[in-house]
């Protein structure tokens, strides 16, 4: 077992999903860090991190690759651009990413939160995303979506998901932090 003083979700605090795992690591008594920006209203403020515009800068990516990595365009760039800024910090420092969303046919992820599936690809990283039409979890391996049941396991990790959190998606890491940690 490890060490939960040692483990870190990076995160960015908003409602639903990215509170869900939050309140989460916290039951699990592990750190936590929810990166945020001005302007920006967070749900969870333990370990909240405000990123300067330099901080954002560092994430940058033109929303031209960001639109082609994603097959579809973004009309509110200006407004997006600071999300996907921060969700790089997240895909940067955790390890293993978690998401909760809905897998599309192309094989993205639905919104936001297709940027960080799309950089835990690009950084190979471990990556799970619970699918809220098929109430599963499915693992990025061999480049392709398999069904799985992740598991926590390594010192830093990335919770991102939906604002629109369903009560299977709420259950899923509920369930995924009691697999990793055992019961409470």
């Amino acid at each position: 077992m490890q060490d939960r003083k040692r483990i870190t979700l990076y995160s960015g605090g908003h409602r639903g999903t990215e509170a869900e795992f939050g309140r989460q690591a916290e039951i699990a008594g592990l750190e936590e860090v929810n990166f945020t920006f001005p302007g920006h209203a967070c749900q969870r403020t333990r370990g909240l991190v405000e990123l300067s515009a330099e901080d954002l800068n560092k994430g940058d990516v033109s929303m031209e690759i960001v639109s082609m990595r994603m097959n579809r365009s973004f009309s509110k760039a200006d407004k997006i651009r600071k999300v996907i800024q921060s969700i790089f910090h997240m895909v940067n420092r955790g390890y293993q990413v978690f998401t909760v969303g809905w897998i599309q046919e192309d094989g993205t992820v639905k919104g936001g939160t297709g940027w960080a599936v799309e950089l835990a690809k690009l950084f190979n990283r471990p990556l799970s995303v619970f699918d809220q039409d098929h109430n599963a979890w499915f693992s990025w391996k061999e480049n392709q979506w398999q069904e799985d049941l992740p598991t926590i396991g390594s010192e830093t990790f990335v919770g991102t998901g939906t604002r629109n959190l369903t009560a299977e998606g709420k259950a899923a890491i509920q369930d995924l932090f009691q697999r990793s940690f055992g019961p409470r």
